[in-house]
């Protein structure tokens, strides 16, 4: 091209604005798309398709509006793809009932809603929480003869699963199969999530063991929601136990699952055995994170051992791991509950000179404990003057 042998045409131009669009840089696109009219080549459906994406993905509702004006002037009108990105990009801001009033606008100029509009509006309303919305949508695409496909009942079942309502999940669960569909590994997730979280332990079990002998491989995932489970409830041994056949296997064991073990030994009381997965980590290849790092943390701090903490803190730092907003707010509860005012006061400085503040927990820890012993207000901000001296 550069040598002037090859002229790009309409196929390569849109080529490299939907790669622009796609990385964010709507002015690069921009600029391509000039370059194209100087050379009288005319944008066409599928360069306003990539436009419109991105800016559905920047959240610039406004230039959407006129991106859709200007491609309608042109006569170039919108077809079911340039409608759901549209419904897609609503929906993932939280404003659902636009999405469904676009909808109905497709509709009204001829162009019918697909499997993929009815999903996204369904996935809008569930992560607002509304999950009966979502169900009237799932049950307008079936009466329209649309037969929901498992992502569409994989939505509805996280929908109700979040809203704590398992028991409709499982239930729908166990239409899959009779509606001519079949579940997968995120459907078996999500319920396993659900039964984890209303505290249904037995069902869970029994369920993770269905999963298995329906010919399932459990993700990476399934065995994290496994593993907190076990932890959050207690079954310790039940959760190392998991964790050692996965480590002999190799098995879906990066630093993430090995960040799960490491907090829910140390949430239960045992840090020994948490310091000793972590001090084992580079023995066998693994790096920590800083989630890593944060768990440790908090890890000694719920045990009192802050000199420790604080020194985790350096060698995060030290190994190029940049404390947040996490780790101030953990340390900082850690002081307080061990009524050490004047080391908090010191790491409330470090924490405002990095532009974090106290969480809701840690405010409501340090309300708490003026509220006992108001005095520590004037000891805090006489330190705090003596510190920004």
């Amino acid at each position: 091209m550069e040598q002037g042998n090859t002229e790009p045409d309409i196929y390569i131009y849109n080529i490299v604005i939907d790669a622009l669009c796609k990385d964010g840089n709507l002015d690069a696109a921009i600029n391509i798309l000039n370059e194209m009219k100087q050379k009288d080549i005319h944008p066409d459906i599928l360069t306003y398709n990539s436009f419109i994406n991105g800016l559905c993905k920047l959240g610039q509702w406004e230039k959407v509006k006129t991106w859709f004006s200007e491609m309608v002037n042109l006569n170039i009108y919108p077809d079911v793809r340039i409608f759901n990105i549209l419904i897609d990009g609503l929906c993932k801001e939280g404003k659902v009932e636009d999405a469904e009033e676009v909808m109905k606008h497709m509709v009204r100029k001829g162009v019918e809603p697909d499997i993929i509009t009815y999903n996204a509006i369904m996935d809008g309303y569930c992560l607002r929480g509304q999950v009966d919305r979502a169900r009237r949508i799932f049950n307008i695409m079936i009466d329209k003869g649309i037969e929901p496909n498992i992502i569409s009942y994989n939505i509805l079942i996280n929908g109700y699963c979040m809203k704590k309502e398992v028991n409709d999940a499982m239930q729908l669960f166990c239409e899959i199969s009779q509606k001519g569909s079949k579940p997968n590994v995120v459907t078996y997730n999500t319920i396993l999530q659900g039964l984890f979280k209303v505290g249904r332990i037995g069902h869970a079990k029994q369920f993770f063991a269905e999963m298995l002998s329906a010919g399932f491989i459990p993700d990476f995932y399934t065995h994290g929601i496994v593993l907190n489970g076990y932890f959050k409830y207690g079954l310790v041994e039940e959760a190392l136990s998991l964790f050692n056949k996965l480590e002999g296997k190799r098995e879906n064991t990066d630093i993430e699952l090995y960040n799960v073990v490491i907090g829910g030994l140390g949430n239960n009381g045992k840090l020994n055995e948490a310091r000793a997965i972590f001090e084992k980590l580079s023995l066998i290849g693994l790096l920590p994170n800083a989630r890593t790092y944060n768990i440790m943390i908090h890890g000694l701090c719920l045990e009192g051992l802050l000199d420790e903490a604080n020194d985790m803190l350096r060698k995060m730092e030290e190994n190029g791991y940049m404390p947040n907003i996490f780790t101030y707010n953990v340390l900082v509860r850690g002081f307080l509950r061990c009524s050490k005012i004047t080391e908090m006061t010191t790491f409330m400085k470090e924490m405002t000179g990095r532009g974090f503040s106290f969480d809701a927990t840690t405010t409501g820890l340090l309300v708490n404990v003026l509220r006992e012993s108001p005095s520590v207000l004037d000891m805090i901000l006489e330190l705090h003057s003596k510190i920004m001296k």
